[in-house]
């Protein structure tokens, strides 16, 4: 997968987690991808491309990073009551 993949990827494990009502989290992530622990730095890119193009949104911002829990943006913008 290139990281273009792996980006969208990421993005639509965000929705597919939303609508389970489960939390994606880099762990949950990790998983999907099949990454050891120790590996970690090959997924950060895929949280961060997505965030900064609005893909993926943390579901609190002030959490630590270990206990950071993401959503995708749309879910987001519902829970807080806006709308596209």
């Amino acid at each position: 997968m290139d990281k273009a993949d792996r980006i969208r990827a990421c993005y639509l494990h965000a929705c597919l987690s939303y609508v389970m009502r489960e939390d994606l989290t880099n762990s949950t992530l990790r998983k999907r991808f099949g990454v050891e622990p120790q590996n970690i730095a090959l997924l950060r890119g895929s949280f961060v491309k997505p965030s900064k193009r609005g893909g993926i949104v943390p579901s609190d911002a002030d959490a630590a990073p270990k206990l950071m829990r993401y959503l995708p943006h749309w879910a987001a913008a519902t829970e807080n009551g806006q709308s596209d």
